[in-house]
């Protein structure tokens, strides 16, 4: 059976002023461009892991020198002053016997797709809070709207009770209850005022946009976003699986093993293959023969040396071990640290879950209040 597609909840909203704005931190959010270039950067790490599969040193050299001879001690044929041009190549390549090499590889391409993991995570984070932030500016619209109303009924209730204290129908203390309820009311207003503007401007930070360029993307429905009612509550182990901090705490394990062995490789000795080819010619003079740089490419000219060798560091003092130590307990730590991940991750679920059942409970309950509180202003104006 296949699986659902998640990777789109948001549209369950149907907003499209909400799809829209994810869209827009999908393209402009600073932290999600900051993930995307260090996928750039471990990539370009892995192509640096990979050519050291291959000769290590490789260059071309070359030089044209002027040469003074000390004059103190005479040597009969040979001029003191003369000019010398070398050219050449020369490489090494260190042989991977150990696999220090095959492990920095493996290293690289766990790294790079933690990464990508990372990038994911940021992600689907950054989604969940534009649409969180999103739901609570709706929120807070509706609410001053709604306060806007009672600010209104509750000066009319004030009218009506300094009435009827003025013709003896009541005491002063239904007229100051009036007054208290109202200035609560109106003191609510700037307190959602605030957190109004706060919310708008921490969605124009996600958005990587200013606070003023905010209000052309709102326009737009201004209901509060409500999802289906039939909303299909998935396996908590599949939505753990689905979880990219979790594939990242997994990956980075990966990414930290290959390096013990490598650490280990240098426990040993390194093999490699060396050689350099070149030519080389000056313009001195002697009895048998006189060279010149023009003669540079001449087979008289060419030099060369190739061979193995091996170099091992026997005198480290512990450094060597000590370092395969710290590798593996940075292993360790990592381990650790996927277990935790694992358990937060588990109880974020359950207790999403929860609260998103028993949500419903309390939707359902709240309306019939909301029902019976706007019956009761009724009655309370018809009995005034």
């Amino acid at each position: 059976v296949g699986q659902t597609d998640y990777s789109t909840w948001w549209r369950a909203f149907e907003d499209p002023v909400l799809e829209n704005l994810i869209e827009k931190a999908y393209q402009q959010n600073l932290s999600l461009q900051v993930a995307g270039i260090r996928i750039y950067e471990a990539r370009a790490q892995l192509g640096i892991a990979v050519g050291y599969l291959y000769p290590q040193q490789q260059s071309a050299s070359g030089a044209l020198t002027n040469n003074k001879l000390s004059t103190s001690t005479e040597t009969p044929f040979i001029d003191s002053n003369f000019n010398a041009l070398r050219l050449g190549f020369d490489a090494t390549w260190e042989l991977d016997i150990w696999g220090k090499f095959r492990r920095s590889v493996q290293s690289g391409l766990a790294n790079l797709e933690a990464t990508v993991a990372s990038y994911d995570n940021v992600l689907v984070s950054l989604t969940a809070e534009v649409a969180r932030t999103y739901i609570l500016i709706r929120t807070l619209e509706k609410r001053l709207v709604i306060a806007g109303d009672n600010v209104k009924l509750q000066e009319r209730s004030l009218r009506i009770a300094e009435v009827r204290f003025a013709e003896g129908a009541v005491s002063e203390l239904d007229v100051a209850q009036a007054k208290m309820l109202l200035g609560d009311t109106r003191a609510l207003i700037p307190r959602l005022e605030t957190g109004l503007r706060q919310s708008q401007n921490a969605l124009a930070i996600l958005l990587g946009v200013l606070p003023g360029e905010l209000k052309e993307l709102l326009n737009g429905p201004t209901e509060i976003p409500v999802a289906a009612e039939a909303v299909i509550i998935d396996i908590p182990n599949n939505l753990l699986r689905r979880r990219p901090d979790i594939r990242l705490a997994e990956l980075q394990i990966a990414t930290q093993s290959p390096q013990i062995g490598i650490a280990k490789a240098d426990l040993y000795p390194q093999f490699f293959l060396f050689g350099n080819i070149g030519w080389r010619s000056s313009d001195t003079n002697s009895v048998s023969v006189q060279n010149s740089l023009g003669d540079i490419f001449s087979y008289k000219s060419l030099f060369w040396n190739a061979g193995p060798g091996f170099n091992w560091n026997i005198l480290n003092y512990g450094r060597i071990r000590n370092s395969v130590r710290v590798e593996d307990a940075r292993l360790q730590e990592l381990v650790v640290n996927y277990k935790d991940t694992v358990l937060n991750a588990q109880r974020e679920v359950e207790d999403a879950m929860v609260a998103f059942t028993r949500s419903k409970e309390e939707e359902r309950f709240l309306k019939v209040s909301v029902t019976a509180a706007q019956r009761s202003v009724e009655l309370s104006l018809l009995q005034y």
